[in-house]
């Protein structure tokens, strides 16, 4: 997939948890596994702000486009 998910980067740079992050945006632990792990197959804007917010960065830091 050419869209890659940074959740794991920004975390790693926040020195914060997953499950963490899971409890501040209100989302299970699994659903947020689903996402780091690229399987998901879309983000709702709402909880890409709410990622952005907690983890204090921008929606180019947490997506990246590769092409293939």
């Amino acid at each position: 997939m050419p869209i890659i998910v940074n959740v794991d980067v920004m975390l790693a740079k926040r020195k914060m948890q997953s499950k963490e992050l899971a409890e501040q945006l209100g989302i299970t632990p699994a659903n947020l596994s689903i996402l780091k792990t690229g399987k998901a197959k879309g983000i709702r804007f709402d909880t890409l702000e709410a990622i952005c917010k907690v983890l204090n960065c921008q929606p180019g830091d947490v997506l990246e486009y590769i092409a293939e």
